[in-house]
């Protein structure tokens, strides 16, 4: 009897959660397309940051760039959902095979990490938090969520980038 390789089933479980976690965020950006299309509205309109603050000139005040990068957040997040799921059955259809093989299908599980960092690191982060200057806003800032999510996709990363090895080796 073969034994479990657990660390090719602990690389497949996390990119299917992240897959898992970023359909939840793309469904409900669509289903509550509204309340989350106000909160990128505030964060780059700014009007929620400290009153006279001299960042103010960076702000954005036009509704077409709104929806445009709130349609960008939205696809981006769909797209990392099916990189997740793609990447999870690509590598459970190559879990019993040669650690070449194995590791060729990861390509995908690499662009969605990618992905994440470039979506809540430097999207919500950086740009969000710093540039816009949500982390002045009470009301209207995920500068601490999106952090955590970058954490959890750092740790998971971690985990998928372990190096592949046939049973033998």
């Amino acid at each position: 009897m073969q034994s479990l390789n657990w660390q090719r089933i602990m690389q497949i479980i996390v990119v299917f959660l992240f897959g898992f976690f970023a359909t939840f965020v793309f469904l409900g950006n669509l289903m509550d397309f509204n309340s989350n299309y106000e909160f990128v509205r505030h964060v780059l309109s700014m009007d929620t940051t400290f009153k006279g603050n001299d960042l103010m000139w960076r702000s954005i005040n036009n509704h077409t760039i709104w929806l445009i990068a709130y349609w960008g957040i939205i696809i981006a997040e769909g797209v990392v959902a099916f990189l997740g799921w793609f990447t999870a059955i690509n590598l459970l259809r190559a879990y019993k095979k040669p650690a070449a093989v194995f590791k060729s299908r990861k390509w995908s599980g690499y662009l969605m990490f990618i992905l994440i960092f470039l979506i809540w690191y430097v999207g919500f982060v950086v740009i969000g938090s710093e540039w816009f200057a949500m982390w002045q806003s009470e009301s209207w800032n995920g500068k601490e969520t999106a952090m955590g999510i970058t954490q959890v996709a750092l740790g998971m990363l971690i985990v998928f980038m372990f190096p592949e090895k046939d049973s033998a080796e």
